[in-house]
């Protein structure tokens, strides 16, 4: 009986098997391609070998050949880079060009290579060879002298970087209108709290940008200037009411779409409950409202029919916690496809070999979810063929060098030229806001000695060479906030006859360090209030022994206390 049961078991385990494979069509390789035009993956680290529970912290400067493999295999249509991939000019160019033969190897067409280089906070070409200007709201603090001339300039300038270094897409400018004086990740991205004023400069950026044949990415739709949450860490919600959300938040977009041509737009992982207030359960099971990058509402009845956006419509990345802590990577992937995005930026890390297979995995299941009616397989079409003419239209495959060592010469002369510095150098003059003086700026022949008390080494050594440039002849010394090592060399100022001291509240958030793969640092740098506290002590030290003072906002400066007349200039 026990021999009989066995084998009554494994023919029924046949029929069933039998009967699955039946029912599973086989997958259309047609699909496949869709799926993967539609993904744009970050290599900015990769490790042959990975042991288990190893976190990978090499920095793709030079393709390898299994990625390599893996770009040509599976027909991703785009790659985006961080700092750690750009290091020298020819090395940058060589990676762009083998990355799009990489595509090319398998009659794939050219790959959109995207950078965050928006200047000022957040910025990815390594600062001694690109053109890093001031930011948006210095540039926004220039308006009522040079109306938009800077926003052209350094339009022009980043773009023609880009484009030399083959970079085709730039995930800026940022028409956040940032109403919240306190947002932790717009801040000073933004242009400024005035809707029309960031609508009209993020045009002209956009415009300048796109003239040299970088295609631009506006963001964060429909809008990330009132957030209290960065959605690298949470999930933000705005509770505009519905005037408020077309006067200020869209009115940027509507701006572009109406009076130029923007090739991306960028969403945003944020919940607007006006817009959109259709509850989800999470992986976890827990139910709230969707985020505008999962609200077919928002991206398609919105943006594309009611504001008339015919561009590509890019999700901000995946792997952010606003999306990744409630979703699982496969369905975020399906989730925002049937909302209407076209590009899915970072769905799944892809570090190791290991991952390769998750990837190629993800692309069939995605797939799958056509084939099987659950996505809209005429509407994945079309959007396939929406990035191909953004392709086209931009002539992407004109910024691919044929010659490596030619391209690398011309992108030198580019990058960082004379002409390119003296605008970045003439935007921060003019962003410079002066509150309040007390004879101390500009400097007088009179100041020798100069010691400084800045949020980190990076920005003391700025700030250095910025006024050594001028003044040769300054002794400088700085502190660092962020270096428990420096605490004995704190009131290291006696010998100065100015003591400079720089706040930049908010505090950095995880994009300007580059992305969640930060968050571990980011978490680990001091507090804001203990910063503060310790500029505070510092500064009224400085004054006690009479010493001249400045005091600096790197950051909003709407936070700038000058009911605290020691802090101010």
């Amino acid at each position: 009986m026990r021999h009989l049961s066995l084998k009554y078991w494994w023919m029924a385990g046949f029929a069933l098997l039998t009967v699955s494979c039946a029912t599973v069509q086989p997958l259309d390789p047609k699909l496949e391609f869709q799926v993967a035009q539609k993904l744009m993956i970050d290599i900015r680290y990769f490790c042959d070998e990975l042991a288990a529970g190893q976190r990978c912290t090499t920095p793709v400067t030079t393709l390898p050949k299994k990625l390599s493999k893996l770009i040509a295999d599976t027909g991703v249509g785009g790659v985006i880079l961080f700092a750690e991939n750009l290091q020298a000019i020819p090395q940058m160019v060589l990676l762009n060009k083998d990355l799009q033969s990489a595509a090319s190897a398998n009659n794939q067409p050219p790959l959109l290579i995207a950078v965050d280089q928006e200047g000022g906070r957040v910025m990815r070409l390594p600062k001694h060879l690109g053109t890093g200007f001031s930011g948006n709201m210095a540039i926004g603090a220039t308006t009522d002298k040079y109306g938009t001339y800077f926003a052209t300039q350094s339009g022009i300038i980043i773009g023609k970087e880009l484009a030399a270094l083959g970079i085709n897409v730039n995930f800026a400018p940022t028409v956040d209108v940032n109403v919240n004086p306190e947002n932790p990740v717009i801040n000073v991205r933004s242009f400024g709290e005035f809707p029309q004023l960031v609508a009209e400069l993020g045009l002209a950026q956009a415009n300048a940008m796109q003239a040299q044949g970088v295609i631009v990415a506006l963001k964060h739709f429909p809008g990330h200037g009132n957030t209290s949450v960065d959605s690298h860490t949470g999930l933000p919600r705005v509770d505009h009411t519905i005037d408020i959300i077309n006067s200020v938040d869209l009115k940027p977009f509507q701006h572009a779409i109406d009076h130029g041509n923007p090739g991306m737009i960028m969403t945003a992982h944020i919940q607007y409950p006006q817009l959109d207030d259709t509850e989800f359960e999470a992986k976890g099971g827990s139910k709230t409202i969707l985020p505008a990058t999962m609200s077919r509402k928002i991206l398609t009845d919105l943006l594309r029919q009611k504001m008339g956006f015919k561009g590509v419509v890019v999700t901000d990345a995946l792997n952010m916690a606003g999306i990744a802590h409630y979703y699982d990577q496969t369905e975020a992937v399906i989730q925002t496809f049937d909302a209407g995005a076209d590009i899915a930026l970072m769905p799944m890390p892809v570090r190791s070999p290991k991952d390769f297979a998750k990837l190629k995995q993800l692309i069939r299941d995605v797939a799958y979810a056509i084939q099987s009616g659950r996505l809209n397989h005429q509407e994945i079409a079309g959007s396939v063929t929406r990035i191909q003419q953004l392709r086209n239209n931009f002539k992407v495959q004109d910024l691919i060098p044929d010659d490596v060592d030619k391209a690398s010469n011309l992108a030198s002369i580019i990058l960082g030229n004379d002409a390119h510095r003296d605008i970045e150098q003439k935007l921060a003059d003019a962003a410079v806001v002066n509150i309040k003086n007390e004879d101390v700026f500009p400097l007088s022949d009179k100041i020798k000695n100069i010691h400084m008390n800045m949020p980190d080494k990076t920005k003391c050594m700025a700030l250095t060479f910025a006024l050594k440039s001028r003044r040769p002849d300054l002794s400088i010394t700085c502190t660092s906030m962020l270096s428990a090592a420096d605490s004995e060399s704190m009131n290291d100022f006696n010998n100065a006859d100015l003591v400079i001291s720089a706040d930049i509240s908010p505090r950095q958030s995880i994009v300007e360090l580059g992305g969640m793969d930060d968050i571990k640092s980011w978490q680990d740098r001091p507090t804001l209030i203990s910063q503060s506290e310790m500029l505070q002590s510092l500064t009224q030290q400085a004054k006690e022994l009479g010493k001249k003072t400045l005091f600096i906002s790197l950051r909003a400066p709407s936070l700038f206390r000058c009911n605290i007349s020691d802090l101010c200039l």
